[in-house]
């Protein structure tokens, strides 16, 4: 089972899935490039060996398919994940046990918290380079310039690791990082997340935040740290749990915190409150350049430490598809047994990647009441963080495959009176990246009931569905190649991705 990067591009390799590319590359613009061309068509993981004013070789496109996120968190397919969210659910708000086997259940999900208990070691790999001070130089980091608009280089893949200064409860976030000299970096995060929070108290004590950034770590730890968790749950537990078994921690050489052992490079600083740098432009997720910041916190890196050889894991965000959004559909499939645990009349959902991976929400329910398509909306917008900063949500019932979008369409069309169905809420806190909004950071919400109408939602009877006849259709099959057609392969639609087959 793959521990680390290292193991997990070997498994990749071995699996036909990994391209060493020993040409010389630009990591200004050539890289993203050839990297985007390569995911835009589902191909595979890139390895750079020789990238221009960098010793150290890129990564990139390691998750550019769903099933290498598969791969990454140790299933094979994307079916598999819900029985790991439904384990998750477990852990996520334990409810006392009614019966025997829910008990069992129970049971089995704190053995497996007990089994992914976090391990120490003392001698790192991680640390088998230490530069301090002066010997710091981040323009020695093969950081990418994505797009032609792009103010400076960018670090994308990074996990940050920061500390509640108070309860001292660690938050392990992924946020893009700016260049900004050779020991300091802008970062960009939302107001939201737990390092920031962090930050906030810190500025309240008058002290600085302690910071550390672990690049090229284990793809599975990163899938962790992107799930939505209670604030006084451990990223780096629920990365045991994805894994099986606990991971390796070290303690930093100049800071308060713990990183992955098997990380290729570890950044270590602080966030003075107060002291800021201009971030931006930069490309985004939501396919623009995200404006500039001229308030940035910045980071003052006084440590770097790395394996020997290190090997460069990044990304880049953009208009879909992009590897968050491959990370993002891997993580519906988490998410569902979480929410059904929060919100039970929600029987399934998707989030499609053509919506940003977040902005679009299909929810099906089991309706029995009026009104209940609107609850589930309600609801669903606070069951998890990530939820917050959904701005469409469309509610079907259950009988509608919610990843074909021809049902869903047909859904919303034959079933929503605008003026009854549609509802929105105003002024909610939101993402500053996104350009619709009238203000930076608060929007609007949207919700749609597609669902069949019951009395009192309607006083008019809904007609009946058409379907084939049973038997008629029964009679076809039997003699399907009697007719001459059984050369014909008929398939459905792609029910994974809206317009997109990555199975």
């Amino acid at each position: 089972m793959a521990r680390d990067l290292r193991g997990f591009l070997k498994q990749l390799e071995q699996r036909g899935k990994l391209r060493r590319i020993t040409a010389p590359v630009d990591p200004n613009l050539e890289i993203a490039e050839i990297a985007n061309r390569v995911l835009q068509s589902g191909g595979p993981a890139l390895l750079f060996e020789q990238v221009k004013g960098s010793p150290y070789p890129v990564a990139i496109n390691v998750m550019g398919t769903v099933e290498r996120v598969c791969w990454a968190m140790n299933r094979e397919h994307p079916a598999d994940l819900e029985d790991l969210g439904e384990k998750l659910a477990l852990l996520y708000q334990p409810r006392p046990p009614k019966k025997l086997g829910q008990a069992v259940e129970l049971g089995k999900a704190l053995f497996d918290v007990i089994r992914a208990k976090p391990l120490r070691d003392l001698l790192p790999p991680c640390q088998q380079v230490v530069l301090k001070d002066d010997q710091v130089d981040l323009t020695q980091l093969p950081l990418l310039r994505v797009y032609p608009g792009d103010a400076e280089r960018v670090l994308t893949l990074g996990l940050m690791i920061t500390k509640d200064p108070e309860s001292k409860i660690v938050n392990v976030g992924v946020y893009r990082l700016q260049l900004q000299s050779r020991n300091t970096m802008t970062v960009q995060w939302l107001s939201v997340r737990g390092a920031t929070r962090h930050l906030r108290k810190a500025a309240e004590m008058g002290k600085p935040l302690e910071v550390a950034v672990a690049v090229g770590v284990d793809p599975l730890v990163i899938m962790a740290a992107a799930t939505p968790l209670p604030v006084d749950l451990s990223e780096w537990l629920f990365a045991g749990i994805y894994g099986g078994a606990g991971i390796h921690l070290a303690k930093c050489k100049t800071v308060d915190l713990e990183v992955p052992a098997d990380a290729e490079i570890v950044l270590e600083g602080t966030i003075t409150p107060g002291e800021t740098g201009v971030d931006g432009p930069a490309g985004d997720h939501m396919g623009y350049y995200g404006g500039v910041n001229e308030a940035a916190p910045l980071i003052r890196f006084h440590c770097l430490t790395h394996r020997h050889h290190p090997i460069y894991l990044t990304t880049f965000s953009g208009r879909p598809p992009k590897e968050d959004a491959m990370m993002a559909i891997a993580l519906n499939r988490v998410y569902t047994p979480i929410l059904r645990q929060q919100v039970p009349e929600i029987k399934d959902f998707f989030l499609p990647m053509e919506g940003l991976s977040y902005k679009v929400a299909v929810i099906a329910i089991e309706k029995t009441y009026p009104g209940q398509a609107r609850r589930a909306a309600l609801a669903f917008w606070s069951a998890l963080p990530q939820f917050n900063y959904t701005k469409f949500v469309v509610v079907v019932d259950q009988e509608i495959n919610i990843r074909d979008p021809r049902q869903v369409v047909w859904a919303i069309t034959s079933k929503v009176d605008p003026a009854r169905d549609v509802f929105i809420l105003p002024d909610n806190p939101f993402d500053r990246l996104d350009f619709a909004t009238e203000k930076p950071g608060l929007g609007s919400r949207m919700g749609i009931d597609a669902t069949t109408k019951i009395y009192p939602e309607s006083d008019r009877p809904w007609s009946e569905t058409l379907a084939s006849d049973p038997d008629t259709a029964k009679i076809v099959d039997q003699r399907w190649a009697e007719y001459g057609l059984a050369d014909l392969q008929l398939t459905e639609v792609d029910p994974n991705l809206f317009g997109y087959d990555l199975r």
